[in-house]
C-alpha cells in the first residue's frame, strides 16, 4: 500500500467569501429589514460589506442598525460633505461584488434602462465586477411583463439574479415574491464570485441513500443524509457545470439550478443514471445504495407474531459496476465508506470497477461518519496515489474532489 499524502486543505482552499469586498445596496421595500441579517451572514464568512441605502429603503430600516453590523458609514447621499473620493466610483473600484438585496421593480427598471439618478444606481453603471440582484415585491408587480422584460434584459447583460421565493407576502397575498432565504442569497452570492473552471461539463451526481420495502410500511435502508453528494452538486454548478443530481429520499432542499431527479430505491436510482449516463462526461457515485433488497414484498403490512421474522434478500445491481464497462472517456468518480481496512478495501474497489479515483472514508473517524456537515477523507487514484486531507465542511470537500476532476481533465487534455 503507498504511503499517504497529507494535505493541508485548508491552505489550498479559501472560504469563497474571506476577504471580498461586497457593496450591499438596499431598496425601499418592507424586505429590507432582513438586509440586516444578510449583512451579518456575508461578514460571518468573512467578507467586508459596505452598504448603500436608497431614499426609500430608510423608511424600512435605520442606516444606523447596518453602520453598527458592518462597522462602516452607510452612504445614503450622492455627494457628502465629509467624504473626499467620488462615492459612486470609489465604492464601484471597491466591490468584488455588488448585492442588490431587496430589489424593488423600480430599481430593475432604472438599471435596465440605464437610468443613474442616485448613489445606487450610479455605483451600478459603474461597477464592472459581477451583478447579483435579488427581486422582492408583490406577486403581480414581479410577474408584470415590463420587469419581467427587465429583468431578463439584465440576464442577457451579464446580471446575475436570486430567484424571489414563493409564500405569504406583506400585502397578505399568497405567491411569488418574497425575498429569497438569506442563504440562497449567500450561496448565490458565491456563485458569482466563483471562477467557472468546469463549464462545458456536464456533472452527473447521486447522493443520499436507497429505501428497499418488504412491505407497505417498512423499509431497508442506510443513514445517509445526502449531504456529500448535495454539496458535490451545488459547488460543481457554482462551478460552471452542467448538473444532473440523482437522489434518494433526503430532508435536504433541491439545490438551485440543478437538474433534479428524485428516486426511491437502488432500482430507480440505477435506471436514472443509466438514462442521464450518455449525456454526462463526468460521473461522481456519491450515493450510499443498497447491496441487497428483499426477494418479495408482501402486499399488506406483515403482522407481528411470536416467532422470529425472516427477510429473504437478493442482491441489487451494481450500478458503478455496469457503468464502467461503457466509461468512454468519461472521469468516474466513486466513495467508499467503511468501518475496517479502509486503503484496502477501496483500493479493491477502485480497481474491480475502473474508477478514476475513489473518495475514502472512515464511518468510526470522528466528524467522518453519515449525518455530518463535516468529512474526513483520502483520495485514492488509479495510479496509485493516495492523499489524506484534514477535517473540513462538505463543501470544500467537494471542492477539493472536483479539484481533482478538474486536474485529471486538464491532463487528458494536455
Amino acid at each position: 500500500m503507498p504511503a499517504e499524502k497529507p494535505v493541508d486543505a485548508g491552505k489550498e482552499i479559501a472560504i469563497m467569501l474571506r476577504g471580498k469586498n461586497i457593496v450591499l445596496g438596499i431598496c425601499g421595500g418592507i424586505a429590507a429589514y432582513k438586509a440586516a441579517e444578510l449583512t451579518r451572514e456575508m461578514i460571518k464568512r468573512g467578507a467586508n460589506v459596505r452598504v448603500i441605502m436608497t431614499k426609500n429603503a430608510m423608511e424600512f430600516i435605520t442606516p444606523l442598525t447596518l453602520q453598527v453590523l458592518c462597522s462602516h458609514t452607510v452612504f445614503t447621499d450622492m455627494f457628502r460633505q465629509d467624504v473626499y473620493d467620488i462615492n459612486h466610483i470609489s465604492l464601484a473600484e471597491f466591490a468584488d461584488a455588488l448585492v442588490i438585496a431587496p430589489a424593488t421593480a423600480n430599481i430593475i427598471g432604472k438599471i435596465s434602462a440605464g437610468i443613474a439618478d442616485d448613489l445606487l444606481t450610479t455605483v451600478s453603471m459603474a461597477t464592472r465586477s459581477p451583478i447579483l440582484i435579488c427581486p422582492a415585491m408583490n406577486t403581480n408587480m414581479y410577474i408584470n411583463p415590463i420587469v419581467q422584460e427587465n429583468m431578463e434584459r439584465l440576464k442577457a447583460k451579464g446580471y446575475q439574479f436570486v430567484s424571489p421565493a414563493h409564500g405569504e407576502l406583506a400585502c397578505k397575498t399568497e405567491g411569488v415574491g418574497r425575498l429569497a432565504d438569506i442563504h440562497d442569497i449567500v450561496g448565490g452570492l458565491e456563485s458569482a464570485l466563483t471562477v467557472k473552471d468546469l463549464a462545458g461539463e456536464r456533472i452527473l451526481v447521486t447522493a443520499g441513500p436507497t429505501r428497499e420495502p418488504f412491505d407497505p410500511v417498512r423499509f431497508i435502508t442506510n443513514y445517509s443524509s445526502g449531504k456529500m453528494g448535495y454539496a458535490l452538486a451545488i459547488m460543481a454548478c457554482r462551478r460552471g457545470a452542467d448538473v444532473t443530481l440523482i437522489s434518494g429520499p433526503t430532508a435536504l432542499p433541491e439545490p438551485p439550478n440543478v437538474h433534479f431527479v428524485s428516486v426511491s430505491s437502488a432500482q430507480e436510482m440505477r435506471d436514472a443514471v443509466m438514462k442521464h449516463f450518455e449525456e454526462a462526461t463526468v460521473v461522481i457515485k456519491a450515493a450510499a445504495v443498497a447491496d441487497y433488497r428483499p426477494c418479495t414484498i408482501a402486499n399488506n403490512k406483515i403482522k407481528k407474531t411470536k416467532g422470529p421474522l425472516v427477510v429473504e434478500l437478493e442482491r441489487n445491481p451494481d450500478i458503478i459496476a455496469e457503468i464502467s464497462k461503457k466509461k468512454g472517456n468519461r472521469i468516474i468518480v466513486g466513495f467508499a465508506m467503511e468501518t475496517e481496512n479502509l486503503l484496502e478495501n477501496a483500493v479493491s474497489k477502485l480497481k474491480e470497477k475502473d474508477m478514476d479515483f475513489i473518495v475514502a472514508n472512515d464511518l468510526r473517524e470522528p466528524g467522518a461518519g453519515f449525518q455530518c456537515d463535516t468529512n474526513v477523507i483520502k483520495i485514492l487514484g488509479c495510479d496509485g496515489s493516495v492523499e489524506a486531507l484534514s477535517l473540513m465542511e462538505k463543501h470544500d470537500v467537494a471542492d477539493q474532489i472536483l479539484n481533482r476532476v478538474k486536474q485529471l481533465r486538464d491532463n487528458r487534455h494536455g
